[in-house]
């Protein structure tokens, strides 16, 4: 499917989703809309991942089967600039695909645009309707359930989750992939939105999940969502990690990374705290053990101070350590499969 993607002022750095599709959705990325960036192209930003053009909205997008909303600002919101790329997106008789917390197919204008031309709206944060609690059975499938939790929110769990998907493939293990955040889902075509389910469910929204796929393959590589110490989406993380019950977790953390992103009078603790953490949370539901590590280094110029940056990183986890975009993943699939 061609698809432009709307990131307005924010590509690549703050418009996770965008750079997520980019890199691993089977999408054709024909455009890229960033008002502050028209002009330039993807590869200026971001070299690793499918090349498009940076044009300043949708009037300027080239023939596209969809327009998809590439941020996921904090809370989720519409913000009403964007209103008129949607609008004219639905006009072309484009689909419309969303992340946000902001249902597009509640809006009365897109819904009647999107009837009128024929359009559908796929509002992917929208949990469907038979969810319950969990009932503490994630553990009786066969596969072995691998976890990646975080330090903070936007450390790079999603990207982790899938460089080692796909090394795990390479390798010629059995893995499947479990989404619980929208990016996933848009990239996957399935899975439920985590952090929008109501919250006596999350843990059973994410069992639901490891129930379908949990026979089907020998692991499964669940995305983790935000952190445990986290001040706003600390229960999402916790809902995850008991409605998993996760044999094996991979702590990520983003490298320089002092505070919570976004409150920055929380400090991250200490790496070895959060092994602790992670552990003690979920030894009553279901033991589990932090066996890796994926540091991402994005912020890092050079090649010899990134791996300098992981090695440090592997000394304060005690456990083999990488970061999956940028080196190999070998020794830290070794301990988890």
């Amino acid at each position: 499917m061609r698809v432009a993607i709307l990131a307005h002022e924010k590509f690549p750095d703050r418009a996770k989703t965008a750079v997520g599709l980019l890199r691993y959705a089977d999408y054709e990325v024909e455009a890229v809309l960033d008002r502050e960036s028209a002009g330039r192209r993807v590869s200026e930003f971001v070299p690793d991942v499918q090349d498009a053009p940076i044009v300043a909205g949708m009037d300027d997008a080239p023939e596209v089967d969809a327009l998809v909303v590439g941020i996921a600002p904090i809370g989720g919101g519409f913000d009403e600039s964007w209103r008129s790329d949607v609008r004219t997106a639905l006009e072309r008789g484009c689909d419309v695909i969303s992340g946000l917390h902001y249902f597009l197919e509640d809006d009365e204008e897109f819904a009647e645009l999107a009837a009128e031309h024929g359009c559908d709206l796929w509002d992917v944060r929208k949990p469907h309707e038979d969810l319950t609690v969990a009932q503490g059975v994630a553990d009786e499938v066969d596969a072995e359930i691998v976890l990646t939790v975080g330090t903070d929110c936007s450390v790079g769990k999603m990207t982790a989750t899938l460089e080692l998907l796909e090394a795990a493939r390479e390798r010629g293990a059995d893995v499947g992939f479990v989404p619980t955040g929208q990016t996933g889902i848009m990239i996957e075509g399935w899975g439920n939105p985590i952090d929008r389910v109501v919250s006596d469910f999350t843990a059973g929204a994410v069992e639901e999940m490891i129930l379908e796929r949990g026979n089907d393959y020998d692991y499964l590589f669940v995305e983790g969502q935000g952190s445990i110490v986290h001040p706003a989406y600390s229960a999402v993380t916790c809902g995850i990690l008991h409605g998993s019950m996760a044999d094996r977790l991979v702590l990520c953390h983003a490298a320089g990374r002092e505070a919570i992103h976004g409150y920055e009078d929380t400090q991250i603790p200490p790496i070895p705290d959060y092994v602790d953490l992670y552990e003690d949370l979920a030894r009553p539901v279901h033991e589990t053990e932090v066996v890796a590590g994926a540091l991402n280094t994005k912020d890092i110029d050079d090649d010899e101070t990134a791996h300098g940056a992981v090695e440090t990183f592997r000394d304060l986890l005690d456990a083999p350590a990488t970061d999956p975009v940028r080196f190999d993943a070998e020794e830290v699939l070794e301990a988890i499969l």
